[in-house]
């Protein structure tokens, strides 16, 4: 199954349908050089170094963050942020891949705050980035809109480039935002029923793709929450590489969602695009 299942994902690499969705653990492929917080547990246990919270919070990420910008301001969260993501983060083997297999126009969703597949993407030709904003500093916009050279320019932009680089939380560059805190994210789960948060280029080149998950768990209710509503209007086959059981939580949602689990380590995964089986299907 997993074989035809392979298949499957490397037409639609080929052709250009699939949706590459990264999640925090695609940092784990180079953890001996990864100089950032490569997943929640880690990324709280930071902040919480840094800024006493109390204990029954310690290991909840954005109660956490809600803590100290309750009560050390909103500017010590970013200052916290950007301390823990400013360490260089270089692409890795399968952020290359994805950079160099682009079939135009290509939307590409990143869901953590670093910035090592914008690094990736660096001297490719008329791409940009979308990043997610909190409400908290900049209320009534959702999103800012950057170049290929990480300028601030208009949305009507996106409409031209080629690769989309869309990370809904934000990230550390080219600007310093993020989603973090339970506020920034109510403000966004409040309108993201009605698609408000979206950006209306990300609306278009889903529409029909195929979403491939990697790195991601949905073992909270913000991750499931935030796949479900950036798929919608998508196709109806979708996968996810994911190694070992899943939890009765994912695995009502991937049944919902129409996601196929693919139960191999990402590592070997990614040594099989690798492996030349996107360059047959393209040839075929």
């Amino acid at each position: 199954m997993i074989s035809s299942k392979l298949q499957e994902i490397s037409l639609a690499l080929a052709t250009g349908s699939a949706v590459p969705y990264l999640g925090p653990s695609v940092l784990s492929l180079d953890a001996a050089t990864c100089y950032v917080p490569a997943t929640p547990e880690e990324l709280v246990k930071l902040l919480t170094s840094k800024v006493s919270v109390p204990h029954k919070i310690r290991n909840n990420l954005t109660a956490a963050a809600q803590f100290i910008e309750n009560f050390k301001h909103r500017k010590s969260v970013v200052s916290l942020m950007s301390d823990a993501y400013t360490p260089s983060v270089e692409p890795n083997a399968l952020h290359g891949y994805i950079a160099e297999i682009s079939k135009k126009p290509l939307l590409i969703v990143d869901t953590w705050y670093d910035d090592a597949m914008s690094k990736a993407l660096t001297g490719h030709a008329n791409w940009g980035q979308i990043q997610g904003l909190s409400q908290s500093e900049h209320f009534g916009h959702w999103v800012n809109y950057f170049d290929d050279h990480g300028n601030e320019t208009q949305a009507s932009e996106a409409d031209a480039w080629s690769v989309v680089l869309y990370k809904p939380l934000g990230s550390i560059a080219p600007a310093k935002n993020f989603i973090i805190s339970d506020s920034d994210f109510v403000e966004v789960l409040t309108e993201i029923d009605i698609q408000t948060p979206i950006p209306p280029r990300v609306q278009e080149l889903r529409t029909g793709a195929n979403f491939l998950f990697l790195g991601c768990r949905f073992n909270n209710q913000l991750a499931r929450t935030y796949a479900r509503q950036i798929m919608k209007r998508s196709s109806d086959i979708h996968w996810a590489v994911i190694e070992g059981p899943l939890t009765r939580m994912e695995k009502k949602f991937i049944a919902e969602q129409n996601i196929t689990q693919i139960d191999m380590p990402l590592d070997e995964f990614v040594k099989w695009l690798k492996s030349g089986k996107i360059t047959q299907a393209l040839a075929a």
